[in-house]
């Protein structure tokens, strides 16, 4: 795998394809496991985060490369159960339907049609599978009996080339020590570094000043 690839999704126009993933210590683990398909142990795989730290990203990756449906947990209750399970399926944030019966029963029965059918399953949540809450018994247990892959928040070389693609998504060229000084001073997350850009170059603009150190430290109010 290369390691100029990049990972994370934009505000407009979400880069969401395998060419697009940076590889670090933070989610090589993950990425590894997504590359093993189709040889998940039992065709399934849960997929683990915080938020900002990749999962939907890789879902596409890994939907694009089995042609799965791409569904939130949801939206599972009120889908069509035996016509989505003639597909690999991916279901997203499963912890959302922690307090939802009906759609941990469709899910289910979801997870025991697809696999059935022969095909795969990835199931994706912000912490790892013990804690999703769920209250259907033989669902959880379904849960806990799956192989896990666990996504990190973004280390410093996987946040600096994340900040270098939103600034060049932009037509912008940093100055050299303005990555640097934002990496130590702001939240560890894609979505925080996306924000960061978008104020920066909003400020930038409306000031009609250079965007560099000096305008990130009046924005973030640090030294």
């Amino acid at each position: 795998m290369s390691s100029q690839q990049l990972s994370f999704d934009l505000p407009a126009k979400p880069a969401l394809g395998r060419g697009d993933f940076f590889v670090s210590p933070a989610n090589a683990v993950a990425v590894s496991m997504i590359d093993m398909w189709p040889n998940w142990v039992g065709r399934k795989l849960t997929l683990c985060g915080p938020e900002g730290s990749g999962k939907t990203h890789l879902t596409h990756v890994w939907a694009a490369a089995s042609s799965a449906h791409v569904v939130q947990a949801q939206d599972v209750r009120d889908a069509d159960i035996p016509a989505l399970s003639r597909n690999h399926v991916a279901i997203e944030d499963v912890p959302d339907i922690a307090h939802d019966a009906a759609a941990q029963e469709a899910l289910f029965h979801l997870h025991n049609l697809v696999l059935a059918e022969g095909h795969s399953l990835l199931l994706t949540g912000v912490c790892a599978p013990d804690h999703w809450g769920l209250t259907l018994p033989d669902l959880q247990s379904r849960m806990q009996g799956t192989q896990n892959a666990a996504l990190q928040l973004p280390d410093d070389t996987l946040l600096a080339a994340v900040l270098a693609k939103l600034f060049t998504d932009r037509q912008i060229t940093p100055p050299a020590d303005l990555i640097p000084y934002l990496i130590p001073r702001m939240d560890r997350s894609f979505a925080r570094a996306r924000d960061l850009v978008d104020m920066l170059d909003r400020q930038s603009l409306a000031q009609r000043r250079k965007l560099n150190r000096a305008l990130a430290k009046e924005l973030l109010g640090t030294g």
